[in-house]
């Protein structure tokens, strides 16, 4: 069993446009799924906004980014990343997210979602907004 921490930035349409730019900067390939692709669009607006997306280069580089949704509070700069932790085996994850909830503020509690078996969301006792997902190859589109 294995976890692997990633930077999660959030942006407000731009996404998208930043992750092709760390593309073009780090190389890799570069993984986008959009809210129309996984059915849960609040807002037609915001359809075609990211709601998962990376960059993972051979070389070790690797970024995930979304669009916060129109309904959420965003100011550029302020909530800008998550940290976020993948894993292959659903007890390993959720075994971190029982220790992460000590104090905690849950945003999205753990379990299935429209893109990976078991995901959720918190807030730490320091602050810190956590996401922590089985990772399911399957359901990313390129």
């Amino acid at each position: 069993m294995s976890v692997k921490s990633v930077l999660h930035l959030n942006f407000r349409g731009e996404a998208r446009a930043a992750l092709e730019f760390y593309r073009s900067v780090f190389g890799g390939d570069l993984a986008v799924v959009t809210y129309k692709d996984t059915g849960y669009v609040q807002n037609p607006a915001d359809a075609d906004l990211v709601t998962w997306g990376q960059v993972l280069a051979a070389g070790g580089f690797h970024v995930m980014a979304y669009d916060v949704p129109s309904a959420m509070p965003f100011e550029r700069g302020e909530n800008s990343f998550f940290l976020s932790v993948r894993g292959a085996d659903a007890a390993e994850i959720t075994a971190y997210w029982e220790r992460l909830t000590e104090g905690a503020a849950v945003v999205q509690p753990l379990g299935p979602s429209p893109w990976a078996p078991l995901y959720g969301m918190l807030k730490d006792r320091f602050g810190v907004v956590w996401v922590l997902d089985v990772a399911d190859a399957s359901s990313v589109k390129r």
